[in-house]
């Protein structure tokens, strides 16, 4: 029985945690800027523009050469949360977790996964064949090959997890906002590097993620959640007010 009853708590512990981890975006797709509306269409296959995308492809395969270079484009190629918390939280300054900084990983897991809706559109309308599919070569990454057929190049879904991380996370810690918008953009050039997308691709990306983050900024919900992250950076990192101090011990008094 006891064995039964300690079961049951780590099965609802577990659910918890699976909750918690659900992002909940702050704006639906209709309610984000619509990229077809604005943002130019990527370059067809001929003209200057698609000649610079293949100059960047085979630029990309050269930096394949510099193994430490590759070796942080195959650990980008894993898309999610938890590889902006592994590659972010040193130039970020501070570990990031759910469970040592909860407000700055609510934000950051909202706060991207909203911005990451902006790009679902152009995704599925332009259908854009991707670098390695063109050429016909493997990429750096080739568990992702399957699923990247079948999705489309433009804009870069990681470049705009890469870079809204970035904008984020320097609005937290604006005294590092250097080393992480580097990061950021490092983030951007591995597509570039693995093979995954043009470099049209990566730039349309970046101003999707800056016109998304924008956005982001007329949801009340997020500047509240965004003045707690900072709140708690400052807490954490011994550098709040002792009436910062006590309200955030308040609000996280187990």
């Amino acid at each position: 029985m006891k064995k039964i009853m300690m079961m049951a708590v780590l099965m609802v512990a577990a659910v918890s945690a699976h909750a918690q981890s659900k992002a909940e975006p702050y704006f639906t797709s209709k309610e984000m800027p619509d990229m077809l509306k604005w943002c130019p269409a990527p370059p067809d296959t001929v003209g200057p523009h698609f000649a610079y995308d293949i100059m960047q492809y085979f630029w990309g395969k050269e930096m394949r050469n510099n193994k430490e270079r590759a070796d942080i484009a195959v650990r980008d190629a894993v898309y999610g949360l938890d590889c902006i918390i592994r590659e972010f939280s040193e130039p970020f300054g501070l570990n990031i977790s759910m469970e040592e900084t909860p407000e700055i990983y609510k934000v950051l897991r909202d706060g991207t996964a909203t911005c990451d809706i902006i790009c679902q559109l152009p995704k599925r309308y332009y259908m854009r064949k991707r670098p390695f599919m063109r050429f016909n070569e493997p990429t750096l990454y080739p568990a992702d090959e399957p699923h990247l057929r079948t999705n489309g190049s433009y804009p870069s879904g990681h470049t705009l997890l890469g870079w809204s991380s970035a904008l984020l996370l320097s609005e937290i810690n604006p005294d590092r906002a250097d080393t992480i918008l580097a990061r950021g953009y490092m983030y951007g050039e591995s597509r570039v590097i693995v093979g995954a997308h043009w470099q049209s691709d990566v730039d349309a990306a970046r101003l999707a993620a800056s016109a998304a983050y924008a956005r982001l900024h007329t949801s009340e919900r997020f500047l509240t959640q965004m003045r707690l992250a900072r709140q708690e950076f400052r807490v954490v990192t011994g550098t709040a007010t002792p009436a910062e101090i006590k309200a955030y011990k308040k609000a996280h008094k187990k």
